[in-house]
């Protein structure tokens, strides 16, 4: 079986629907493809790999509740593609968007099945993620913290010979307990949906999102977005350019 992984973020590094679709495919078994979808140029390289595919998931970013518009450019052009070429593909859809409910990703999960429909695709359903941005935040974190974790047990073993510092891994292993918490209904989301995936059968819509409280969510979200807006295009803007 061959899947094909595409990410539909516009963004060209550190997108959170390129994690996603990463965390995904440790649940899909056989070959798996990945590909970016950015610019026209990508269209090309997807169409020779869906061409002989089985299966493509597609992790796309929500969009003023929508798909944005280079994806809905490309899907315009794989309608042609697939129905000149009568291929036969399953589509799963992983959506995430900044806002706290997952839900919020139904219209685009509408429009998923629509071009399933026109292009005589098999639609199979979708995992729509809410606090998208913050599930992002938590991998910098993981990777912040795991540099420290190997750069204690570094400085224990080599001042004290003491390679395995109790304090530093009880540490570490908590802090790996609060973010797997945080991602525990995305996780059983993606195992249920690779199970599926797996199989070839449908998965349904299910949404989920960040374990985090609504009201902790929105706080943290309103602190990041004021801090944002100030150096890009707030109180800050224009001080140091040449006038």
């Amino acid at each position: 079986m061959k899947t094909v992984f595409i990410n539909g973020s516009p963004k060209k590094r550190f997108s959170v629907s390129s994690y996603f679709l990463n965390l995904q495919s440790i649940f899909v078994s056989g070959q798996n493809v990945f590909l970016k979808l950015r610019t026209k140029s990508d269209h090309k390289k997807i169409f020779e790999q869906i061409i002989n595919a089985d299966i493509v998931i597609f992790s796309i970013p929500l969009y003023v509740d929508c798909v944005p518009s280079h994806v809905l450019s490309f899907l315009r052009e794989m309608e042609s593609f697939c129905r000149e070429y009568k291929i036969e593909l399953k589509i799963y859809t992983i959506a995430n968007n900044g806002f706290i409910e997952g839900k919020q990703n139904a219209t685009l999960f509408r429009v998923m099945e629509n071009f399933c429909t026109r292009s005589n695709l098999q639609w199979c359903g979708g995992l729509g993620i809410g606090g998208g941005v913050m599930f992002n935040a938590l991998k910098v974190i993981l990777m912040i913290e795991t540099g420290i974790f190997l750069l204690s047990i570094l400085i224990s073993g080599i001042l004290y010979s003491n390679w395995f510092p109790g304090d530093a891994i009880q540490s570490f292993l908590f802090m790996l307990l609060i973010i797997s918490f945080f991602h525990s209904g995305v996780i059983f989301y993606m195992i249920k949906m690779g199970l599926k995936v797996n199989k070839g059968n449908g998965f349904g819509e299910n949404y989920t999102r960040i374990l985090l409280p609504s009201f902790l969510f929105i706080l943290i979200a309103d602190v990041f977005f004021i801090i944002v807006s100030l150096f890009k295009g707030g109180l800050f803007k224009g001080w140091l350019q040449r006038k």
